[in-house]
């Protein structure tokens, strides 16, 4: 119980560090374009300690939740002193406004990024296109149970055919019989219906060569079988006894491509979660009466720290980075979403003026100035309120019923 309640600190000030980047994204930004940065603190709360240099207060507060970055003019609203007006950030070139405001996100993708990269060229990355890599090679089990489709225990006369042949774990198949092989799926289809002797194609460090496989011949369910069904269907098929590979090794150079497009991979997964979450909000509501938990239901922090403090306490360490990962992307893209007070509405008000101005120019009249803010502050606090209930929504129901690795 020690070790997972320090590994629950550690995964819950990993994510403390990447929001102290975010904030810290905007601060150097603005600095950058000589906007005057009062203050930067990391948490919230009582502050603890803070330290001046120069014209910003640097600080910690007691709540490691999070922190902030006070930009003298954020908008036109914004009080400030005569000496701090010609530097306020409204009054900026909405370019440079852009750039800080989505600095913190900006900072965010870059953390993920070095994240996925750092696990690309250590643990590997998922086999996320199901490539027909080699996992583990125990034995070919010779029966499979129809109803729990567990399969049998192995025994001195099941073998792996395929480690008897000389495959190993991390060997990729991209052939069989001189047909070529995609995907794991496609490797598993073929392999069923072989008896006897073939020839199986294996690539291992850059180089293919082709080695002759006795491939078992074993009982297992058919394809459209359902775990609990009594009328399974029971059919003889092939097999050569290994488990698919779930992670992907990758050198220096080609983690780099790697990690670009398993970066893609994940904000499109981001995006999808985004698009889906009103819908599983019903899930949190029956989490917290006791239901059975919903595994893609939304999660808070404290979720994430739970399942990230489990995955390093069975030395999952894929899972415990790749949540590191995703946070980082889910809060750069969040954070984008049109929406005030989110960083991405006051990008939007800023987008929207340099729009406004040109098509006044167009018709010969002068710049309207800045967005009245005071006419958004009703939708505002509509928005403020929802994402405060769905936070301690997802907050109850990650302390009362967790989402725990099984």
């Amino acid at each position: 119980m020690l070790e997972w309640l320090l590994w629950l600190i550690v995964f819950a000030l990993g994510i403390c560090v990447s929001v102290a980047l975010h904030e810290a994204g905007h601060m150097l930004t603005a600095k950058a374009f000589g906007m005057k940065v009062r203050r930067y603190f990391v948490g919230f709360g009582p502050k603890v300690f803070s330290f001046r240099r120069g014209e910003t207060e640097y600080g910690l507060k007691a709540i490691p939740a999070g922190g902030f970055c006070d930009i003298a003019g954020m908008t036109a609203l914004d009080e400030v002193t005569p000496e701090e007006a010609p530097r306020a950030m409204w009054r900026y070139p909405v370019w440079k406004r852009v750039v800080v405001l989505s600095a913190g996100s900006i900072t965010h993708f870059i953390v993920g990024f070095i994240i996925l990269y750092m696990m690309a060229i250590t643990l590997g990355l998922p086999n996320y296109t199901e490539r027909p890599l080699v996992g583990a090679t125990d034995c070919a089990a010779a029966r499979q149970d129809p109803k729990t489709l567990k399969l049998a225990e192995c025994g001195s006369g099941d073998p792996s055919p395929a480690a008897t042949a000389g495959i190993r774990e991390g060997d990729e198949i991209v052939g069989v019989n001189g047909q070529p092989v995609a995907t794991w799926t496609e490797l598993v289809t073929k392999v069923r219906d072989l008896r006897g002797t073939n020839t199986f194609l294996v690539e291992r460090d850059g180089e293919q060569r082709t080695v002759r496989v006795d491939v078992a011949t074993v009982q297992r369910t058919a394809t459209n079988s359902v775990v609990g069904r009594d009328d399974n269907r029971v059919v003889q098929v092939g097999a050569v006894g290994i488990a698919p590979g779930g992670m992907v090794q990758f050198g220096g150079l080609a983690a780099v491509g790697g990690t670009v497009t398993f970066t893609g991979e994940m904000f499109a997964k981001t995006w999808e979660g985004l698009m889906r979450f009103p819908e599983k909000i019903p899930a949190v509501v029956r989490a917290i009466g006791g239901a059975e938990n919903d595994p893609e239901r939304p999660i808070s922090v404290v979720g994430a720290s739970v399942i990230g403090a489990d995955a390093a306490e069975r030395g999952l360490w894929e899972i415990f980075i790749l949540m590191l990962a995703a946070l980082n992307f889910f809060v750069g893209v969040f954070n984008l979403l049109p929406l005030l007070p989110l960083d991405g509405g006051h990008i939007a008000i800023a987008l929207y003026e340099k729009v406004r101005d040109l098509l006044r120019k167009l018709r010969g009249k002068a710049p309207a100035g800045p967005v009245d803010y005071t006419r958004l502050t009703g939708i505002t606090m509509v928005l403020v309120l929802v994402g405060g209930a769905v936070v301690l929504l997802t907050v109850t129901a990650d302390i009362v019923n967790p989402i725990r690795l099984q």
